[in-house]
């Protein structure tokens, strides 16, 4: 899967964690190895022009999406080998996301993890004009965000579980290998 992304709203975020959870979600729904994703993150006024141009609604906003093609899960067996699907392109801006994350206590980056998270499922066909649709996406966004946290801690305790075994080891002298060792 490929996800291509370009920071040019002059905030500095962790970019890698972005498109960690724009794959985990892409993952989780299944979507085809194949396919390709854009994520921009932009300034307000850019926001705001697109928003404007495509919405129609004045303003900026936090994440828009733009789906492309239309993934072709029914190909016959006998037919060529696939070919990327561009998925599409979800726009972020973290400085409206930045106003969101205060308001909801946490940090900036988990705001963006799940706009990036609603992106995803907007580009996959999901909505929330009608309270069924929104009940559908939001209960799916939530799920999807909380095995994302959840394996996002995992790693991190791992991480730090070795981070002490090292610690330990070279306390006692056993994190180096001889090099002599005929094993090393």
């Amino acid at each position: 899967m490929s996800i291509e992304i370009a920071n040019e709203s002059g905030v500095n975020v962790d970019e890698t964690s972005i498109v960690s959870a724009a794959r985990f979600a892409l993952d989780k729904m299944e979507v085809s190895p194949l396919a390709e994703l854009s994520i921009l993150l932009v300034t307000l006024e850019v926001m705001e022009d697109l928003h404007e141009r495509w919405m129609d609604l004045p303003g900026p906003t936090d994440v828009m999406a733009f789906p492309m093609d239309e993934l072709d899960s029914s190909r016959r067996p006998d037919a060529p080998d696939a070919s990327p699907a561009l998925l599409g392109d979800i726009v972020l801006c973290p400085a409206f996301a930045k106003d969101q994350a205060k308001t909801a206590g946490h940090a900036l980056i988990d705001e963006l993890h799940l706009l990036t998270t609603h992106g995803v499922l907007h580009l996959l066909g999901y909505d929330h004009a009608e309270p069924a649709e929104e009940r559908e996406m939001f209960g799916l966004q939530k799920r999807i965000l909380g095995e994302f946290q959840a394996a996002v801690a995992a790693v991190n305790r791992r991480d730090a579980q070795r981070t002490a075994d090292d610690r330990l080891l070279g306390t006692a002298g056993l994190d180096t290998v001889p090099a002599d060792d005929p094993q090393a």
